[in-house]
């Protein structure tokens, strides 16, 4: 039997361990900025924090960094020859899909901090993208005060502009670095390796789809459902759309009302907010219930009016605001989109009911509304019914709502009611 004493070391123990932060992975390329990736590594060890090194440089030198450029580039699917071709662009390129397949294969990361260029942020990021929302990155880059977007995607990446260039300690490098290393150790102190914010009484997660113009459904959905689940709305500004779809991935879901497809305009028409080629993907890889529809799929958004191309001229536009152009959708684009989503929710694993609101699919396309156009949404319409494939576990659903009537919402409850 243990004594008092041992039951209380074994106790302080066992919460020590608990309480330990994961190891701290510090990324970039050793070759160029092994000073200040050594700053950050230091300030870690200083924070007790226990890190491992990893050096993604493609120029052949020999590294001291705890994993070395050589043992990265194994993983890329041609091998390691594929990653040091002597070119500098091609083999920045390869080894970043190198790093981002074996971050895949490390279970003992806590977070990842890397600091660099363009170079090193693209070789990064793509790594920092595969990992799960939650586990704290940190990317100090020369380009965190520009487009990230092309960086960050739809992770949770803390990004912190280097002010110089990460060339050198300076007063200037040491403070931020030091500031980025700080928010490493702190994110892992408190971070809860069993996910964002969960909790014993947690309900579960739903995704939902909105725009400005399908605002009105979403809030009396989420209000209906708000009993049974944690509703997550996300803006469908393209990113929005991914980000619902990388916590699909991540298992974060326990079913989606994907309402507002309004990214596919975009990615078609070359508005801003666009989705990529693999929208609809996350539930076409997990089984779990979809509940979708067509809003605000009669606009494309561009940015200011003059940003709008020269080929849309003549087109119905509404400006709604000063940086946001929306342009109407026409049948024939309709009838392109509609066959497009048809074919990728055919091939959704798992149960899906998908609703077309035929009075209307956007607040501002209804009858006096400068967007309602019925020979437009008819076309989109029939599109989708000619190319949906019905089985037991999908069914398209034809509505005579606007995608904003309480009917539509209470239809839209129903079905998530009834595939959960």
């Amino acid at each position: 039997m243990l004594t008092n004493r041992a039951k209380l070391s074994r106790e302080e123990s066992l919460s020590d361990h608990l309480a330990a932060p994961r190891t701290a992975y510090v990324v970039g390329t050793f070759d160029t900025k092994a000073a200040e990736l050594g700053f950050i590594r230091d300030r870690l060890v200083a924070a007790n924090v226990p890190v491992r090194t990893i050096d993604l440089s493609t120029s052949g030198k020999e590294s001291s960094a705890d994993v070395t450029p050589r043992e990265i580039a194994k993983h890329h699917p041609d091998g390691a020859g594929s990653v040091f071709t002597g070119d500098r662009g091609s083999s920045v390129a390869a080894m970043a899909i190198a790093f981002a397949n074996w971050i895949e294969g490390q279970t003992e990361i806590g977070g990842l901090i890397s600091a660099g260029g363009t170079g090193g942020t693209a070789l990064a990021t793509p790594a920092m993208r595969r990992l799960a929302i939650g586990i704290p990155k940190v990317m100090i880059s020369t380009v965190a005060s520009g487009n990230v977007a092309p960086y960050v995607g739809a992770s949770d990446i803390m990004m912190m502009y280097s002010v110089t260039d990460v060339q050198g300690l300076n007063r200037i490098s040491r403070t931020v670095l030091g500031n980025g290393a700080n928010a490493l150790a702190g994110a892992l102190a408190f971070h809860d390796a069993s996910g964002p914010s969960a909790t014993a009484d947690d309900k579960p997660a739903i995704g939902m789809t909105m725009f400005g113009v399908t605002t009105t459904a979403i809030q009396q959905i989420s209000d209906d459902l708000a009993d049974k689940f944690e509703c997550l709305v996300f803006h469908a500004t393209g990113v929005g759309g991914r980000s619902m779809e990388k916590l699909a991935d991540s298992g974060m879901l326990s079913a989606v009302v994907d309402v507002t497809t309004t990214e596919v305009c975009d990615l078609f028409m070359g508005g801003v907010f666009a989705a990529d080629e693999d929208r609809f993907g996350a539930f076409l890889r997990n089984k779990i219930p979809y509940v979708g529809s067509v809003g605000a799929l009669d606009m494309v958004n561009f940015g200011a009016p003059n940003t709008v191309p020269e080929k849309y001229s003549g087109r119905t536009f509404v400006e709604h605001n000063p940086q946001v152009t929306l342009m109407r959708t026409t049948p024939e684009e309709n009838t392109k989109m509609g066959a497009w989503i048809a074919e990728r929710i055919n091939q959704i694993a798992g149960p899906v009911r998908f609703f077309i609101p035929e009075g209307g699919v956007s607040a501002i396309d209804a009858p006096g509304q400068p967007f309602h156009d019925p020979q437009a949404d008819s076309a989109l319409f029939d599109a989708i019914r000619a190319g949906f494939v019905e089985t037991d576990t999908h069914k398209l659903i034809s509505l005579p709502h606007h995608i904003n009537d309480p009917e539509f919402a209470a239809a839209v409850v129903a079905a998530v009611n009834e595939l959960t």
